[in-house]
């Protein structure tokens, strides 16, 4: 009887590390089962996660894909892509040209209805394309599942379980991606590619804003802007002019930089700007010598409203102001293209260390003072200009737009008042400077394209560019959709707090610090005071 009691203890001391055991070997062959349908899901959907299917006159190629990113992107190869953050879930979803069947493009150029038919079938052709590339890439990740568990574990139950797991997981995902679809990031691409090619393929704002609900014609017309690049090899098409937008161009802080005004001219040919708003630190030193730097503002051939940097003299200011369609803005207001502008120049000059620079709280107080330019007129400013976007603090609730730069990175903020602040990044890739940087990435030349509606003056939306790569050959264009364009603007009713950038940015070599600040150039006398920056 001792015997039997001791054999019981002993087995019941034996229990819980033989459970344990058991344990550990079903983790390990659910996690072993789980591992196969996701590397055999992935295998599946690389093999066969794609369709060719026709969409207008062109065959397009459609395909899924597992990425974190969880995007959706037109692939308009050899000019670009196009990626929109559609929804948030691990699965890319891809389109890209095919082939394009010349007869029928051939038919669309010559008969302005067939783009009228392609419109009413495009839809149908687009769903029943998503249709199947669903259904082929389910059966391709459940299929790359099981075989790669029948091929690690020879047993055809935990083969079922991995396709069963690898179903389910796809199935997931897709839910995830229809639930969190959004498909207003449709009018908010990102473009990425040769900057030739940039307005054909995002096409015009009016599209985008007013338009946005007729969808169908939306995709038509993208699917005819790529067919017409591709049937033109040689000669692009004419961006398509939106008559009635007012297309303004926002640059800043070239820092003499030569290339700065062939991604200027670049733009302004390409997005056919009116009009061009350049916010300061044109050169680097507000010399004399670096006056015939200016002189590139003329063969523009557009207005260029321009207000002083801290890097700009009173010399550099009477410069620009020489130039025939210059319109420099020092504490006063002009329109220009129907839209009415204040604008004023840098007080600080921060080239000559010997002046005693306004601080960051007495360039806001400057600001301050000056927003009793703009107070009691019968037509409202539309847009004020500052170089530093601390000076155009006070007039939050004042104007609905406040342009600015001094920044080697753009960034904007809509403020509770109404106003939104744009901050632009340096246009001239933070200037010659940079070349001696330690970064091995260049400084990015950055520059925006924004739309005005002509009856309000109200900001539409805006295209953010950014230049880079050997030559400037490459461009990422993103579009973005004011959020209610005509809301009010209420002035605060607590002190205005400046406006901050959604994260800290270091100061290109050479820039304004907080304590630092125009004035006149160091190689010239004093200025009068009548010369003197308000």
């Amino acid at each position: 009887m001792s015997r039997v009691r001791s054999r019981l203890v002993e087995a019941g001391r034996a229990a819980p590390a033989r459970f344990a055991r058991i344990r550990r070997g079903r983790t390990w062959r659910v996690a072993a089962v789980v591992v196969a349908a996701l590397l055999g899901g992935w295998l599946g959907l690389s093999l066969g996660g794609q369709i060719v299917t026709p969409i207008g006159p062109a065959d397009v190629e459609f395909s899924v894909s597992p990425d974190w990113d969880g995007e959706t992107v037109v692939d308009v190869s050899p000019l670009g892509r196009l990626a929109f953050d559609t929804h948030s879930a691990p699965l890319s979803f891809r389109a890209s040209i095919d082939e394009i069947r010349l007869s029928a493009a051939q038919e669309m150029f010559q008969n302005p209805q067939a783009i009228n038919r392609m419109a009413e079938s495009i839809g149908d052709q687009l769903r029943d394309g998503v249709i199947r590339l669903f259904a082929q890439a389910v059966g391709a990740a459940v299929a790359g599942a099981g075989i790669t568990a029948l091929v690690l574990f020879r047993d055809w139950r935990r083969a079922g379980l991995s396709a069963l797991t690898a179903l389910l997981l796809l199935a997931g995902a897709g839910g995830l991606s229809a639930a969190t679809f959004n498909p207003a990031a449709i009018a908010e691409p990102r473009y990425t590619g040769l900057l030739a090619g940039a307005p054909q393929v995002v096409g015009g704002v009016e599209s985008a804003v007013s338009r946005f609900s007729q969808y169908r014609e939306q995709l038509a017309s993208l699917v005819g802007n790529v067919s017409q690049l591709y049937e033109a090899t040689s000669t692009l098409p004419v961006y398509e002019n939106d008559e009635d937008t007012v297309r303004v161009l926002h640059v800043s802080d070239l820092h003499l930089n030569p290339a700065a005004w062939n991604v200027i001219r670049s733009l302004r040919e390409q997005f056919q700007v009116d009009l061009i708003v350049d916010t300061g630190d044109i050169t680097d030193r507000g010399s004399a010598a670096e006056d015939a730097f200016v002189d590139e503002i003329e063969s523009l051939e557009v207005p260029y409203v321009w207000v002083r940097g801290n890097h700009d003299s009173m010399g550099t200011q009477r410069a620009v102001a020489q130039q025939e369609n210059a319109v420099v803005l020092d504490d006063e207001v002009q329109k220009v293209e129907g839209l009415v502008f204040y604008g004023a120049g840098d007080p600080r000059f921060t080239p000559d260390k010997t002046l005693d620079n306004p601080t960051e709280e007495e360039l806001a107080a400057i600001g301050a003072e000056q927003v009793a330019s703009i107070e009691g007129r019968d037509r409202p400013v539309d847009v004020a200009v500052f170089h530093d976007a601390r000076q155009g603090q006070a007039f939050s609730g004042r104007v609905p737009l406040v342009l600015a730069g001094n920044s080697q990175n753009r960034w904007t903020e809509l403020k509770p008042t109404g106003t939104r602040y744009m901050v632009q990044g340096s246009t001239g890739g933070a200037g010659l400077r940079a070349l001696d940087g330690d970064s091995d990435a260049p400084t990015p030349y950055q520059a925006s394209v924004l739309y005005f509606d002509p009856e309000s003056k109200r900001l539409q939306a805006w295209d953010a560019v950014t230049l880079g790569g050997l030559g400037l050959t490459s461009a990422q264009i993103e579009r973005h959709i004011s959020e209610n364009p005509d809301r009010e603007i209420t002035p605060p009713t607590t002190s205005p707090q400046p406006p901050t950038p959604p994260a800290p940015t270091t100061p290109a070599s050479g820039e304004a610090t907080p304590t630092q600040a125009p004035a006149a150039r160091p190689e010239q006398p004093t200025p009068s005071p009548a010369d003197s920056p308000q």
